[in-house]
């Protein structure tokens, strides 16, 4: 994955892009999103920093009252001693009181899903970019895919002429 740096638009932090999840943006619809911290170990945000991070079927749970993020690997650190940590394990997410009731009640009554849709450091900080999702069907896929050539061939036309 390619990091880049980003400007963030409200407060001038500068943000660093360390991961996508872009199978999540294939296989599911994006209907909101929200910016969330992570509770993390020493020896993990060290290896977050150097890149080695794979949200790729991760996801996050309501488990009670918090949201945890699901089946994130986050590799061990090399540098790290015997006190390493697991990567596979959870991860608590660090939301406001509000927007944890906000998520919880969207999941519950609309059937979405909470995705991890890109990791990136901000301030210093590990921040987890988590998309309130519905599942697209086979056929959705096929038009997304359809209209992607469509897009692709149109700007291919005009800067041919």
């Amino acid at each position: 994955m390619a990091k880049s740096t980003q400007q963030a638009s409200a407060n001038s932090v500068p943000i660093k892009v360390i991961t996508a999840n872009r199978q999540a943006y294939h296989d599911y619809t994006v209907e909101r999103t929200v910016e969330a911290g992570i509770s993390l170990l020493g020896t993990e945000i060290k290896s977050i920093r150097e890149g080695h991070v794979n949200l790729r079927g991760s996801y996050a749970l309501v488990r009670g009252g918090e949201i945890w993020l699901e089946n994130a690997h986050i590799a061990t650190y090399e540098h790290g001693n015997r006190n390493n940590h697991e990567p596979m394990r959870n991860r608590k997410l660090l939301l406001h009181r509000r927007e944890i009731n906000l998520l919880i009640g969207r999941v519950a009554a609309k059937g979405l899903t909470l995705v991890p849709l890109k990791l990136y450091l901000k301030g210093g900080k590990a921040k987890i970019e988590l998309g309130l999702c519905k599942g697209k069907k086979l056929y959705d896929k096929r038009d997304a895919i359809a209209e992607r050539d469509v897009k692709r061939d149109i700007e291919r036309i005009v800067r041919g002429r």
